[in-house]
């Protein structure tokens, strides 16, 4: 059985259910219903987190697969679960091992995730695994800067980020490990995301990605 305890961060998992609920209001739930917009077939949520994503879900979709290795936070995935409209099933494991057959599903979707995963390029190789042939990957995530002052600044504070918000790099480059990844992006939108006020907008993407053959 995969060893979560690396991934426990409780303190953090409290502290999240109040970030999570703040971002809803800042326009959150427009980019969750984005991203799963037009989906159908069998459906993994990775780092599910508190299962915001779950009531944006369309029928059109048989089922979610919904993988969180934090215990705290799984336990609120599964509550949302239980309201969800379409079946949903949380299931304990992380990005770099997904508990999940190859060639089984027909997309994923990572919110908000590969900030934090110890290695975007050994999850998204799971992704590109666990995905059938024209299978889709949906994301949205805070990535790295382009101005060279945001990327600085970005660089200074994310030694505090990896400590406080559950391992969060504020300044990884998620575009650039897509676009190695063996996965092929067909959309990216940029955009700019007020995680605080008074704050300059956090540089985010949103997209797809999918898997040819």
């Amino acid at each position: 059985m995969t060893d979560l305890s690396r991934f426990q961060h409780p303190r953090f998992a409290r502290r999240y259910v109040r970030i999570s609920d703040r971002l809803e209001d800042l326009g959150a739930e427009d980019l969750r219903r984005e991203l799963v917009q037009g989906l159908r077939g069998a459906i993994a949520d990775i780092g599910c987190g508190d299962g915001k994503n779950f009531a944006h879900y369309p029928a059109t979709v048989d089922q979610v697969v919904a993988v969180e290795p934090d215990a705290t936070l799984r336990g609120l995935a599964e509550r949302a679960a239980e309201c969800a409209p379409v079946p949903v099933r949380v299931v304990p494991g992380h990005a770099d091992e997904l508990p999940i057959e190859s060639h089984s599903l027909d997309a994923v979707v990572i919110t908000l995730v590969l900030c934090s995963v110890p290695d975007p390029d050994t999850a998204l190789a799971e992704v590109h695994r666990v995905l059938r042939p024209g299978g889709e990957l949906r994301f949205g995530e805070h990535v790295r800067a382009q101005s060279w002052l945001g990327g600085a600044v970005q660089d200074l504070l994310t030694p505090l980020a990896r400590r406080f918000d559950g391992n969060c790099h504020l300044n990884r480059d998620t575009v650039a490990a897509l676009r190695r990844s063996e996965l092929t992006v067909t959309r990216l939108r940029r955009f700019s995301f007020p995680f605080a006020p008074l704050l300059p907008g956090e540089p985010m993407v949103a997209g797809t990605a999918v898997k040819r053959g």
